[in-house]
């Protein structure tokens, strides 16, 4: 008998069945507006960009997030933003992509 997947499981093969192949397949704006359900958020404001981020992060399915998220802004946010989603978040996507992985970042 398998052993049933615990919680934490289960939410990282659900993140990871929404990631892009690569980043360079995220084509979001980097400013102007974006909207994220029955949010408006302005790019230009880095308060409103990084809520932008974690709901698309957390909630959005793949088409969300290669049309929400920029790749360039994605990876200049990611240390702040890493801070704010939740673990199972961040080690799908750290995980996925070397230019998230902290290691990597500290070396460039």
């Amino acid at each position: 008998m398998a052993a049933t997947p615990s919680v934490p499981e289960v939410r990282r093969t659900r993140f990871a069945r929404r990631l892009p192949a690569e980043l360079s397949e995220l084509g979001g704006p980097d400013h102007g507006h974006a909207w994220s359900g029955l949010s408006r958020f302005d790019l230009d404001q880095p308060r409103l960009r990084m809520s932008c981020y974690r709901i698309v992060l957390a909630e959005g399915q793949h088409d969300d997030l290669v049309r929400y998220l920029n790749r360039e802004l994605l990876v200049a946010m990611w240390p702040v933003l890493r801070t704010l989603i939740s673990r199972d978040i961040r080690d799908v996507w750290e995980n996925a992509f070397h230019e998230l992985a902290p290691h990597t970042r500290a070396a460039a």
